[in-house]
């Protein structure tokens, strides 16, 4: 006799929302570089740039930081457990972020010839704190994705519901900080006390529903017959796999490099708030896009799809920085929404049993999003303009291109 199905469809729309929570202050904090630059970087003369971009370097530091962490908890306490702990993490990272509001007159200190607020360094580990949380609640929302039952749906179905709805906040996300937070024409640290108080307030809600939540337990899959002791080989070992960690690294740098710095750049060659927060909105709202069209193109190798977007996006980059004209830049969205599947399914093309083990190495890759927006700050100020800087999205696209046509390509098949 079969078992009948339960109807999760609650603890799923929850999951969901969840993502949206996600996508939405990934980039909430990327759109703070360019108000903070002004309200707390006033004085930091040459530095501007390189601290403004430190906000999102210490954001997804939070994710190599407690990533294996996150795992160790879903083992130990299990996946509701450190679900719920991500979201009390969650909170206190925008409590500490709200309490450099308070603090903006505890005095400052200097770094070479800048002047930097106290309250800066606070909101930096309040930007590192939230990054942690997002990637606690990352390691568990997508197992529940796929086990929720739903009527109607399947696995794939949930998770591509669940990525819409992270890729819609991610596209309102910059007129929220623009025009919510920093309503007024001079940003002031001030503004984010109210704003932040609501998110803390709807988190903690969302904490007590998950609580109470039956969730289900995801299982480890197929995965859980290898036997780990007998995959005795490095993964490193692996040149496609090696060159795909690369890939992502750089993959998910530019892509971040766009979202979080296009505001900075448009801010620098004279655009207004209303502008840098479209062209943000625009890019965003391409990758979603590019994400609800993408299973059209299943049928297209992976690598043809990398191969052509990546040449798209490196002629954009190309075109933006010959004219001085961001609104190149934006079309670069459409163009990455679909990457990260791309490079993924190359690099870990043929693994085998060491199938999983590849997919954990792709994900220190995510440090991409720290290091390269934040190189492209230290090159702004180093050069006095963002302008050449771009040149590091397109070595990125570049790199992109190469694995495509050469680099992912396996050397060495594992049968068993």
């Amino acid at each position: 006799m079969s078992e009948k199905k339960t109807n999760q469809t609650g603890p799923f729309l929850i999951m969901v929302g969840l993502m949206f929570v996600v996508g939405f202050l990934t980039v909430v904090n990327q759109q703070f570089q360019t108000p903070l630059q002004g309200a707390l970087l006033s004085n930091a003369g040459a530095l501007k740039n390189t601290l403004a971009t430190f906000i999102t370097f210490a954001f997804f530091m939070g994710y190599p930081a407690l990533g294996s962490t996150a795992s160790k908890w879903a083992d130990t306490i299990g996946y509701k457990g450190t679900l719920v702990r991500g979201l009390i993490v969650l909170i206190a990272g925008l409590a500490i972020e709200a309490l450099s509001a308070y603090i903006t007159d505890a005095g400052s200190v200097q770094i070479g010839g800048a002047t930097v607020p106290i309250a800066f360094f606070i909101f930096l580990f309040g930007s590192f704190v939230i990054g942690s949380a997002l990637a606690i609640m990352q390691t568990v929302i997508n197992p529940f994705l796929v086990v929720t039952e739903v009527p109607g749906t399947s696995p794939i179905t949930r998770v591509s519901i669940a990525g819409s709805l992270n890729s819609i906040g991610t596209t309102i996300a910059p007129f929220f900080v623009a025009f919510v937070v920093f309503g007024g024409s001079i940003p002031k640290v001030a503004q984010l006390l109210l704003p932040l108080s609501i998110l803390i307030l709807v988190v903690g809600v969302l904490t007590g529903v998950v609580k109470k939540l039956p969730l289900p337990t995801p299982k480890h899959g197929d995965n859980e017959s290898v036997d780990i002791s007998q995959l005795t080989r490095s993964i490193w070992s692996f040149k496609h796999l090696t060159l795909g960690v690369v890939g992502i690294f750089v993959y998910v740098g530019v892509e971040v490099a766009v979202g979080s710095n296009i505001t900075l750049y448009a801010k620098s060659i004279g655009f207004n708030k209303e502008l840098y927060a479209t062209l943000t909105a625009l890019y965003w709202g391409g990758m979603l896009v590019g994400r609800l069209f993408g299973s059209f193109m299943s049928k297209i190798a992976a690598q043809k799809q990398l191969l052509f977007t990546a040449t798209v996006a490196l002629v954009l980059v190309l075109i933006s920085m010959a004219t001085v004209n961001p609104w190149f830049l934006v079309g670069i969205g459409l163009m990455h929404s679909i990457m990260w599947g791309a490079i993924f399914s190359l690099a870990i093309d043929k693994l085998g049993s060491y199938t999983a083990k590849g997919s954990g190495a792709l994900m220190i890759g995510v440090a991409g999003g720290a290091i390269i927006p934040w190189l492209q700050g230290v090159s702004a100020d180093m050069l006095g303009g963002w302008e050449l800087t771009w040149i590091i999205v397109a070595v990125c696209e570049v790199y992109l291109i190469y694995y495509a046509v050469a680099g992912h390509k396996v050397k060495e098949e594992v049968t068993a």
